[in-house]
């Protein structure tokens, strides 16, 4: 099979095609299955495989799907790793935990959110405390996203939008909006008022699996920033953690961080390596890093988004215009191209492998 052949085109097709991979290898996928069903009635599931020694003291983790439509990229490259027979080459004593669909209900339903409509990179946060804020989304939140969706709205709020990009730069606006809100349940990167189904699975997933682990190295598959194609190597440690200079250490200068501008994405909050840095047990050391890949401007990816919202909040799904809403949002996050399809893979594999290599250099 070549490497095109390991992505989907639905949720559906992705999870049949991860499972029958794992069964080709020899595995038993773990499930978790989500409450809610697909837009055909199917079962929605977390599915799990691990590789290596039960007790191994190193343990990678790979991890698709966070923003649901996003789950073309990382399951194909998860398909890949067990169809490619990538999994043979453990280093000693390590272990390869496979997630695929942390965010089942998003992936189906092609919407970058859950079935609350939480975006599961920005509920990681102490939710029986104060919210984080964000000043510059509650200005611009009926411009986000307006109650109408047509012509003369969509100009007026970009009007209003640009005009801020003007004023406080374009980072700021791009932070404003995807950074992550807190007050507004059916706007745009909603962190959620309580943790998600998809947030307790993570966390049991680890608990389970990384209980005997002395170093973890966590592989996040995301889309849609960037340069068409190529996967920007995000580090999710803060300033000052061991684990930025370990992940430069083990995959080069070009490694980015949000805090410091050197990435193609804002600063946000309530972001993944949260919440599983707390699941680490006393001692152990995490590694990991957001591996973001490219697809078409930022402009058009966030305006998907806005409309999927609006979509949701206010449309028809079963209209022309909510059927070109999600074909827009798709081809945002996926663009089902080969020659995309061919760099995501090729990085991911590299990915990986020095992400082994580094691991395996820890005592």
């Amino acid at each position: 099979m070549i490497p095109t052949d390991f992505f989907s085109a639905t949720y559906g097709e992705a999870r049949a095609r991860f499972l029958d991979a794992a069964a080709e290898a020899g595995f038993t996928p773990q499930h978790h299955v989500n409450p809610q069903k697909g837009p055909g009635g199917e079962e929605l599931a977390t599915d799990v495989v691990r590789i290596g020694p039960d007790d191994a003291s190193r343990l990678l983790v790979t991890l698709s799907a966070t923003h649901g439509v996003e789950g073309f990229c990382g399951s194909g490259a998860q398909v890949g790793t067990l169809i490619t027979g990538q999994w043979r080459e453990l280093p000693q004593d390590t272990a390869l935990l496979i997630v695929h669909a942390i965010n089942p209900f998003g992936f189906a339903w092609l919407r970058r959110v859950n079935e609350d409509n939480v975006d599961l990179n920005r509920n990681h946060v102490d939710h029986a405390a104060p919210y984080p804020d964000n000043p510059g989304y509650r200005t611009l939140r009926d411009f986000i996203c307006p109650a109408a969706w047509d012509t003369t709205s969509c100009a007026e709020a970009t009007r209003h939008l640009d005009a801020y990009a003007d004023e406080h730069g374009w980072m700021a606006l791009q932070q404003a909006v995807s950074g992550g809100q807190y007050g507004d349940e059916k706007g745009v990167f909603f962190g959620g008022n309580h943790l998600t189904w998809s947030a307790r699975t993570l966390y049991a997933i680890l608990n389970e699996h990384a209980e005997a682990a002395r170093h973890v190295g966590v592989i996040d598959y995301h889309t849609g920033l960037g340069p068409y194609g190529y996967g920007e190597l995000i580090g999710d440690s803060p300033a000052g953690d061991p684990g930025r200079e370990r992940l430069r250490a083990w995959l080069g200068d070009d490694v980015t961080a949000t805090d410091d501008g050197s990435s193609t994405s804002a600063p946000l909050t309530g972001t993944n390596d949260i919440g599983i840095r707390k699941q680490m047990p006393q001692g152990t050391s995490l590694t990991m890093v957001t591996l973001e890949y490219g697809t078409c401007p930022i402009a058009q990816v966030l305006d998907s988004v806005r409309a999927d919202c609006w979509l949701h909040a206010h449309g028809d799904l079963a209209s022309e215009q909510g059927r070109a809403i999600k074909d827009e949002i798709r081809r945002c996050f996926y663009p089902d191209a080969d020659d995309w399809k061919l760099m995501v893979w090729e990085r991911a594999a590299w990915t990986q492998a020095r992400m082994l290599e580094g691991l395996a250099s820890l005592d």
